[in-house]
């Protein structure tokens, strides 16, 4: 049984040249993991810097490869001019010594510059723009032959996506629309107040919200919501090779897969936009009776004066345009996932990102074509 088995490091003649270090213990790896141990022996390396001491590791009574190499580390991974070890332990440092210095091989420089990144940017948008435009067509022929026969469309499809996309998202809806419509209703009366002008706080609360906040936040809900479930839905149904099998029974994607799902967002929008604009509005007229005293008969008395019909007819048709590009860039989505859980995870957060920014996109354009309209 060994009689000191802490390992130990210790310098002879002081910090002079050519002093004589002296390694004692065990120097193993149940020996070395203790916290004090090694820090004497870092604390004992530290001042050897720039020195070419004697080592003399012959009272060492037993060592592992990780005493070994935690020496050999010490001494720059080459043997020092005067060593003295005892034989049982020369074997660990011919091995160290045979294996050398591990090259690592260094990483290839990526050779495109910022142009040709910009450039296959460019080529990457404008295939997905390409796609995007063939996945118009083919749902407008698609809609065309569903017109032509309307009994034999998918009917069943049209009401399961009304159903998932426009009922179940009620609840989130009037959620987010009762919150929005009370913090900016308390924001308001908050300015308005000051400059006497309470009664305008149905002007504002009305046309913001019926105009512009209602159609953008059920989209922007039902983009995070009803476009990531059908991105997944149709990136499922690649890895599991659903659509390759439809092909091959004759079933074709758009009319049974894509088409159901422009139409019932085409049609659930404006519902969700009405109920998200009363919802909003309801929040507000709470919030204004507690801060401002405004009766809720006169909110709704004074609201279809202050609200022209064309910012309503305004918030529906933005409803219809926000739901079918929602679906048109998910379906696109969806369909060029590749068959791996990468792809899938990868298609999901792209399509919702792009369904949000091309739903802000396009009220950015409402804004500027009916400019003078609603006013």
């Amino acid at each position: 049984m060994p009689t000191n088995p802490v390992p130990t490091l210790s310098i002879s003649s002081g910090s002079a040249p050519g002093a004589t270090v002296t390694a004692s213990g065990t120097w193993q790896v149940h020996a070395l993991a203790h916290r004090q141990s090694m820090r004497a022996i870092t604390a004992a390396l530290k001042q050897l810097k720039s020195k070419n001491p004697q080592w003399d590791l012959r009272a060492i009574e037993s060592m592992d490869h990780i005493g070994a190499q935690l020496l050999w580390n010490a001494w720059g991974k080459k043997r020092p001019a005067s060593l003295q070890i005892a034989p049982e332990h020369e074997e660990f440092f011919k091995r160290l010594e045979t294996t050398g210095t591990l090259d690592l091989q260094h990483p290839r420089k990526h050779r495109l510059t910022s142009v040709m990144k910009l450039g296959f940017a460019i080529m990457g948008f404008g295939e997905h723009l390409t796609g995007f435009v063939r996945l118009i067509g083919q749902v407008t022929q698609d809609a065309w032959r569903f017109l032509r026969n309307p009994m034999r469309g998918p009917w069943r499809e049209i009401s399961a996506n009304i159903y998932h996309a426009g009922f179940q998202a009620l609840g989130i809806t009037a959620l987010v629309g009762f919150l929005i419509g009370v913090v900016l209703s308390f924001l308001s009366a908050q300015q308005l107040r000051t400059f006497g002008g309470d009664i305008y706080l149905v002007n504002l609360l009305g046309m913001s919200v019926i105009r512009e906040l209602g159609p953008l936040l059920a989209a922007i809900l039902v983009a995070g919501r009803s476009g990531s479930s059908i991105t997944a839905q149709l990136g499922v149904m690649r890895v599991t090779e659903e659509l390759d099998a439809m092909l091959v029974m004759g079933i074709s994607h758009g009319f049974r897969l894509i088409l159901p799902k422009v139409i019932a967002l085409a049609i659930s929008m404006p519902l969700l936009v009405i109920w998200t604009d009363t919802m909003a509005l309801i929040g507000g007229m709470v919030s204004a009776k507690v801060e401002l005293n405004l009766s809720s008969r006169y909110f709704i008395q004074k609201l279809p004066d202050a609200v022209p019909l064309a910012n309503y007819l305004i918030g529906l048709l933005k409803g219809v345009v926000f739901g079918t590009l929602i679906a048109l860039v998910s379906c696109h989505f969806g369909l060029r996932i590749q068959p791996n859980t990468e792809s899938l995870g990868r298609g999901t957060t792209t399509s919702v990102v792009t369904a949000i920014t091309v739903v802000i996109l396009a009220d950015a354009v409402f804004a500027i074509v009916f400019n003078g309209v609603g006013y």
